[in-house]
């Protein structure tokens, strides 16, 4: 997607600007918290917000991850997930590599970091990586998850409301504004078309896992192997919330659910939670540009946003009966 593209580029050239003496730094308290050598480091721009480095020892090569922005607690949690789905044989996400004294992430300077052993695989998302992807989805819902603390999604129109209140704070007549007055009725639309399926899907909280969220934009594939990194955003929440992407498609959907019942996950998609991700998930990208996600050309992207990949998903989810009126 564009946005994970343009997010990308401000990362690698945020990663570029630190100076020696930062990594020198760095690599000392890598030396002091896991009593790794490192004997070089480089950029490794993977994921929205950290900031990413290949670190380079004698044996081999590790990832090391930073995050100081406000979602660093987020981060900081999915290390408890990463090792609660690795004891339960879920072998194909990132490894932890634990500190001497057994922590799974330490700090630095402000920064909660983490260090996972290196994988080597390119970022790809097609129609032919769905079912792998839809098979590792399906193992990691069939592990309980206990009394691990994880955030549990709602049904809402949150999303429509944050989106609505940026716009109102955006400089009235300017280039964004002028993008998103052109499409008003579509979107004050939309907006009710969310409330509708939130209010008819909120009351049935069942059949709730462990979720990724962007599996498909974090999936590594190197030759036969496929690994799904980045489980910061995990939720407990409904498989709609990782199937919506590719609801459109009636292949994908057939495969999803078959990719449930191998795992023995008693469950199959159904139309009313998978349109409502559809427009949340519509006023999710619309905020992150107004928020400045991208950083580059927000009335641009918002522009070509409209005519994009989105639309495909909204006009199937425009096609399902909700039972609010």
């Amino acid at each position: 997607m564009n946005s994970y593209n343009s997010r990308l580029q401000v990362s690698a050239s945020h990663i570029l600007s630190r100076g020696g003496e930062y990594l020198r730094r760095l690599c000392e308290s890598v030396r002091a918290e896991y009593r790794l050598d490192p004997i070089g480091i480089a950029p490794a721009p993977r994921g929205y917000y950290g900031e990413t480095w290949r670190l380079e020892c004698e044996d081999r090569g590790y990832f090391l991850k930073l995050d100081y922005t406000t979602h660093k607690d987020v981060y900081a949690r999915s290390f408890l997930i990463i090792d609660h789905l690795w004891q339960n044989g879920i072998n194909f996400i990132s490894h932890i590599v634990k500190t001497v004294d057994g922590r799974l992430f330490t700090n630095f300077e402000g920064a909660v970091l983490g260090i996972f052993d290196w994988i080597d695989g390119t970022s790809i998302e097609t129609d032919a990586t769905k079912p792998p992807e839809y098979d590792m989805l399906a193992r990691v819902y069939a592990v309980p998850v206990n009394d691990l603390d994880i955030p549990r999604a709602k049904f809402s129109d949150e999303s429509a409301e944050r989106f609505f209140t940026l716009w109102e704070a955006c400089d009235r007549g300017g280039a964004v504004d002028k993008v998103l007055e052109g499409h008003r009725g579509l979107l004050e639309q939309r907006a009710r078309k969310l409330r509708r399926f939130a209010c008819e899907c909120k009351n049935d909280t069942s059949h709730f896992y462990l979720t990724h969220g962007d599996a498909g934009g974090n999936l590594l594939v190197n030759g036969d192997d496929y690994r799904i990194i980045d489980w910061d955003d995990a939720l407990l929440a409904p498989p709609e919330r990782d199937a919506w992407v590719m609801c459109c498609s009636p292949w994908a959907r057939t495969a999803f659910n078959e990719a449930l019942r191998r795992h023995r996950v008693e469950y199959a998609l159904r139309p009313e939670r998978l349109a409502y991700y559809c427009y949340h998930m519509f006023f999710f990208y619309l905020t992150a540009f107004l928020e400045g996600f991208t950083k580059t050309e927000p009335e641009r992207e918002i522009s070509e946003y409209f005519d994009g990949w989105i639309e495909e998903r909204i006009h199937w989810a425009d096609g399902v009966e909700s039972e609010v009126p």
